[in-house]
Formats: C-alpha cells, structure tokens, sequence
C-alpha cells in the first residue's frame, strides 16, 4: 500500500463548490496525482468546538453551515460514508483527552473542496474538530499522532486558509492580496519549504502582519495537523499560491 501524503487547502469562498476555475481544477488534479485514499479524515476550520472531538457516525450528514449564498450551493449533498472503525483507530491514538460527537457533520470547509477532488461520494470521511483553546502545539502533536494512518491509505486534510480576515475583505481585489497578506503568506512559505515548523507554530511573532492575517486561529489552526503529520524528508509540494479579496490567501500544501 503507497503512503498517502498529507494536504492542507485554502478553501476559500464557499462558491467555489459550484464554481469552476484556477483552484477548483488544482483540486481535481491533486486528486488524480495522489494515491486513492481509503479513508479521508478532515480538520475543517468550520469545526471549531471547547475540545477536540471526532465523528464516528456511519452516515454523518451534510452540514451548510454558510449564510446568503445561492441555492444551488445549498443543494449540495456530500453523502460519502463515515468509518467508525477509524474514527476508532484515531481516538486511541490521540493523547488529549476526545470525545465522540455526532451533533455536527461534513461542513463546507470539506465538502466544498471533496466535490471537485472526489465527486463520486465513496471515500468514507470523517471529521476532527479544531480545539478553539488549545494552542499550537497541540495541534501539531496530534497530526503527529496521526501520521502513522497515512501507512494505512488514510489520507490527512486540513482545509482552512493561511490568511483569513473576512472583516477586510474587499470584493474589488478579485485575484489580488493587500501588501501585509502577501508578507504573511510568503514568510509561512519559506518556513514550511524549509520545514521549520517551530517558526511556523510561533507565528505571531515572526511579523506585526500576523495580526491582521490571523485575528481568529480557526483558519489557520488546520495547519498545525498536516505539518505535524508530515515525515522531514515529504517533498513539499505548494499550489494555488496567491491571495484573493484583499485578505485571503488560497495557497495550498500537498507533503509528501
């Protein structure tokens, strides 16, 4: 069995489940370049919970939890199975303290992106949520314990996005970044090319933009899994580099 690599995405608008263009096809074509996987677990930033909890539903149900968009996004079923038997697998390897909960479901943060990666719905996928208290370090000390799922076809993904302040966006910079967006992406670029990941996880101090970049950790937290899970010698493969709405950024990680 190949060992599946590890995927962080800047998912971006939620439109871009019906959309197609740059980013939606880079999604596809990932999905064509990677080992099928057996399972897919996700850390949505939309799954943003006091602990860390795990889904280990048969069915989890589809979750469109976004507000003023057109119907058609709202007609979106992403019904793939779940897989209690990993979720399982993952509990145990878990140090912190989890729990089972099935009072949420597959959220926009992964189906928006698993439409155009894997639309046929038969992967089974699962969620682990982001815990809004713990701090960076745990986050990553969990991918770690993860990694050795990705010997077993399961695929780890973080969807969320490097910068994400949704107060500033500005909807005339359609493919274009404020200066202090592109300065943040760019600095958690070379640290992950250079797989300085101590860098990364203390990201607030590396420069004064992280403040306008991060204001909330949901976003950006996804991160911290996929590094974690990560091996130091996976090729660090970066797609989708750029920034949109003034203070998004869409750039994406493949590792491994």
């Amino acid at each position: 069995m190949s060992k599946m690599p590890v995927l962080f995405i800047g998912h971006g608008s939620p439109m871009n489940a019906i959309e197609k263009n740059e980013y939606t096809r880079n999604w596809s074509s990932i999905a064509e370049k990677i080992p099928r996987p057996k399972t897919i677990i996700s850390f949505s930033a939309h799954w943003f919970t006091e602990g860390t909890n795990i889904m280990n539903e048969g069915y989890p149900r589809t979750v469109h939890d976004m507000y003023g968009f057109p119907k058609k996004l709202y007609e979106i079923i992403y019904d793939a199975p779940g897989s209690p038997e990993i979720a399982k697998v993952a509990k145990s390897l878990i140090s912190k303290s989890t729990a089972y909960d099935t009072s949420w479901g597959i959220d926009h943060g992964t189906w928006s992106v698993l439409v155009h990666m894997y639309p046929d719905r038969t992967i089974p996928v699962f969620q682990i949520s982001i815990d809004a208290y713990a701090p960076p370090e745990i986050h990553y000390t969990i991918g770690r314990e993860l990694r050795s799922l990705r010997d077993e076809g399961v695929l780890l993904f973080g969807s969320g996005n490097i910068v994400h302040n949704l107060r500033l966006v500005d909807w005339d910079m359609k493919g274009k970044g404020f200066d202090w967006a592109y300065e943040f992406d760019d600095c958690i670029h070379e640290h992950i090319i250079s797989k300085n990941h101590e860098k990364v996880l203390r990201y607030g101090e590396l420069t004064d933009a992280a403040k306008l970049a991060v204001p909330t950790t949901d976003h950006f937290y996804p991160l911290f899994y996929i590094l974690g899970a990560s091996d130091h010698n996976d090729e660090v493969h970066v797609f989708n580099k750029s920034c949109e709405l003034g203070s998004l950024s869409m750039t994406s990680y493949l590792l491994g």
